[in-house]
């Protein structure tokens, strides 16, 4: 008898870069360690202090399987994806996944990029996301299907990814999808996912 691989994920007392990994977990019901380090907010904690040398890359997430550690949010994301059954059922639904995920990414570096950086960046950011974000709507609000799914008919990382992001995006804009009908029902559809409503209720309260 096999035993279950035990994963181990590492991140900051924060959701942020590790979420996705966690709602994907929760998404498919399977187990792991929640580990989380102290987050420094100003400078880095001296639990992170006393970590990060011994990290792959110097940062988190880290995700540790059967004694390998693995490193960068959505490779760690893609990863439980596949290990889940979440990642799409062929190779065309796994590479439309992994557009919709893409976007996405592209989308938030252009949100991070409006918090970090000197002033004047962080302006220009801010500049920029004004039409970025209504584009990248209106493109998802295409891609999305009637039924609640991005790609094909049932749940994959792909709604995981971007409820994630969406769901941050709305705490502060709560009209966000109010023109987007198919996007709220991607958003409803993981919303209702039993796992996922289990670990939203429980989760830690953190700043983002």
């Amino acid at each position: 008898l096999t035993m279950a691989p035990k994963y181990k994920l590492t991140y900051f007392n924060l959701r942020a870069r590790a979420e996705t990994a966690r709602l994907l977990f929760a998404a498919a019901g399977v187990e792991y360690e929640d580990f989380r380090v102290e987050f420094g907010g100003g400078p880095p904690s001296e639990q992170w202090k006393e970590l990060k040398p011994k990290t792959p890359m110097g940062q988190l997430p880290l995700l540790e399987v059967d004694g390998v550690t693995l490193c960068q949010s959505m490779s760690i994301a893609r990863f439980v994806a596949r290990e889940t059954g979440l990642d799409g059922k062929t190779s065309l639904e796994k590479a439309q996944a992994d557009m919709i995920v893409d976007a996405v990414e592209e989308t938030l570096n252009k949100i991070y990029a409006t918090m970090f950086g000197t002033d004047e960046s962080k302006a220009q950011a801010k500049k920029v996301l004004e039409t970025a974000v209504p584009e990248f709507l209106k493109n998802m609000e295409k891609l999305a299907g009637p039924d609640g799914h991005f790609v094909g008919d049932s749940l994959t990382w792909a709604d995981v990814r971007f409820f994630d992001l969406a769901s941050e995006m709305m705490a502060k804009h709560a009209e966000l999808l109010e023109n987007s009908p198919n996007l709220t029902k991607v958003v409803d559809t993981v919303k209702a996912n039993k796992g996922v409503a289990a670990w939203i209720a429980k989760r830690p309260e953190t700043p983002f």
